[in-house]
């Protein structure tokens, strides 16, 4: 599938979402996500919170992977 993607002066372009490659990136959130809440002993905290940070762990892992840093 793809979406259009405004650009430079109201130019558009094609841009391909890879659906499974979100999936699992998704599932790899939710599992960290998960984590964080069993750390803490599933008490208080937030699950928008250990969400937001799961997913940038894992961002920062992949830019790592990548050889570029999280900005």
């Amino acid at each position: 599938m793809s979406h259009t993607v405004h650009g430079a002066k109201g130019l558009h372009k094609q841009a391909a979402i890879d659906h499974k490659a979100v999936e699992h990136f998704h599932e790899h959130v939710a599992v960290a996500a998960y984590f964080h809440a069993e750390h803490r002993g599933f008490n208080g905290g937030d699950p928008v919170a250990d969400w937001l940070a799961a997913e940038a762990e894992i961002n920062a892992e992949l830019n790592k992977d990548k050889g570029t840093s999280a900005h």
